[in-house]
C-alpha cells in the first residue's frame, strides 16, 4: 500500500514515500482495519521522527524484548485518523465495514500516513456526522490528550465545570484550541496565553481573558486576575517556576503539565532507571507544592473510543468545532511536517489522503 515511512530517526529527509508498505492485518479479534481518508500531524510526530520516546515505544511494542533493536522500521507516523472501516475482527460488534470513523492512533502503533491502519475497536469512534474527513482528522489526538489531562488528571468535567476558573498556557495550538471550547461548553471561565496574532482566534473559540506573552512577562499580567482552579500547561520550561503561584491555595486546585521529562528520561537512562528518575522527579514536585496547598500533576495522552464518542456529540451539537490551520495533499507530507516543526500553530495541520468526502 502507499505510505510515508521512516527507516531511521532523523530530520525531515528521513521521510520516504513508498507504494510497497506492508498492508496491516488483523492479529486480534478486537481489531479493525480503517481505510484512511485524512490524517492529522502533531508535534509528537516531529519528536518521534527524531527518535523521541523510542525506548518506551519499543517496550510497549515488544514487552518481552524478543525482537532485535530497530525492528520498528519502516515506521509510519501520523497520530490522527479519519476514515472508513474496511474489516472487523470476530469480537467487534460496535462497528461494521463502511462505518465512517475517527481515532487517535497510540504512538506505539503504526500511524495513519498510509492507505490503511489497524486499531483496537476500543480506540475507535463513529466520527461526527457534521464533519468531513479532513476536519474530523484535526481533532482526535488533541481531544484525547486534552480530555486525559483536564478530566482524568485535572478532575474537571461537564458536571463540576460551571464557574470554575481555568488558565490554559499556550492556547493557540491543537490541544489549546480544543481545550478552550470543551471547557467553555462546561461553563468555566477560561483565560488563555498566546501571541497577539492568535488573540482573535482564541477569543472566537470562547476565551474570556487573553494574555499576550509578547507584550510583557505573563506572570506580571496574571497578577491582575483572580487565581485559578485549574492550569493546563502546554508550554513547559520556565512556566513551572511561577505558574503554580496563580492557583487557589488549599482549594483542591491543580496544575497539569503536558510537558514532562518521562520519555526523555527513559530514552536517556533506559526504561527502569528512566522510570525511577521520573518517579523521583514528580514525587519531589508533588510534595513541594502540596505544602503550599496546590496539586502538581503530569498529563499524558490516553487513547479512548468512548471519550471520542462524547466529543463527537459535542461537535455535532455545535459546542466544539475543528480548527484547521492548513491542509496538505498526501504528496506534501514533508511540507506538512515542516509546517508543524516551525511551531506557533493556529490550530491543526491535516493531510488529505483521499479526496475529502462527506458521508
Amino acid at each position: 500500500m502507499p505510505a510515508w515511512v521512516i527507516d531511521k530517526y532523523g530530520k525531515n529527509e528521513v521521510l520516504r514515500f513508498t507504494k510497497n508498505a506492508a498492508v496491516p492485518i488483523i492479529h486480534y479479534p478486537n481489531e479493525v482495519i480503517v481505510k484512511v481518508h485524512a490524517a492529522g500531524i502533531n508535534p509528537i510526530d516531529i519528536s518521534m521522527r527524531g527518535g523521541y520516546g523510542a525506548a518506551t515505544m519499543a517496550m510497549k511494542r515488544d514487552p518481552l524484548n524478543i525482537n532485535q533493536a530497530g525492528n520498528e522500521f519502516p515506521l509510519i507516523l501520523g497520530r490522527d485518523v479519519s476514515g472508513e472501516i474496511m474489516e472487523c475482527g470476530l469480537d467487534v460488534n460496535y462497528f461494521k465495514p463502511g462505518d465512517q470513523v475517527w481515532a487517535a492512533v497510540p504512538p506505539w502503533k503504526q500511524g495513519a500516513l498510509a492507505e490503511f491502519v489497524v486499531l483496537s475497536a476500543n480506540e475507535v469512534s463513529h466520527k461526527p456526522k457534521s464533519l468531513g474527513h479532513v476536519e474530523a482528522a484535526s481533532i482526535p489526538y488533541v481531544a484525547a490528550t486534552a480530555w486525559s489531562a483536564i478530566v482524568n488528571t485535572g478532575g474537571l468535567n461537564k458536571d463540576n465545570g460551571a464557574k470554575k476558573r481555568v488558565l490554559i498556557l499556550g492556547g493557540s495550538g491543537g490541544v489549546g484550541t480544543f481545550a478552550i471550547q470543551m471547557i467553555k461548553a462546561w461553563g468555566s471561565h477560561v483565560t488563555v496565553t498566546c501571541s497577539q496574532k492568535a488573540e482573535r482566534l482564541v477569543r472566537d473559540l470562547g476565551a474570556d481573558d487573553v494574555v499576550d506573552y509578547t507584550a510583557e512577562p505573563v506572570e506580571k499580567q496574571l497578577q491582575a486576575l483572580e487565581k485559578f482552579d485549574l492550569i493546563l500547561d502546554n508550554v513547559g520550561g520556565e512556566t513551572e517556576k511561577w505558574a503554580l503561584d496563580f492557583l487557589k491555595p488549599w482549594n483542591g486546585a491543580k496544575y497539569v503539565t503536558l510537558i514532562t521529562p518521562f520519555l526523555h528520561n527513559t530514552d536517556l537512562l533506559g526504561l527502569a532507571d528512566g522510570m525511577m528518575q521520573s518517579g523521583v522527579t514528580i514525587g519531589c514536585k508533588v510534595m513541594k507544592h502540596l505544602r503550599k496547598g496546590v496539586h502538581y500533576r503530569w498529563g499524558f495522552f490516553a487513547p479512548s473510543g468512548p471519550t471520542l464518542d462524547e466529543i463527537s456529540e459535542m461537535v455535532d451539537s455545535g459546542k466544539v468545532r475543528p480548527v484547521v490551520e492548513e491542509v496538505f495533499s498526501f504528496a506534501q507530507v514533508p511540507q506538512a511536517f515542516q509546517k508543524v516543526e516551525q511551531g506557533h500553530a493556529r490550530g491543526k495541520t491535516v493531510v488529505s489522503i483521499t479526496e475529502d468526502q462527506k458521508d
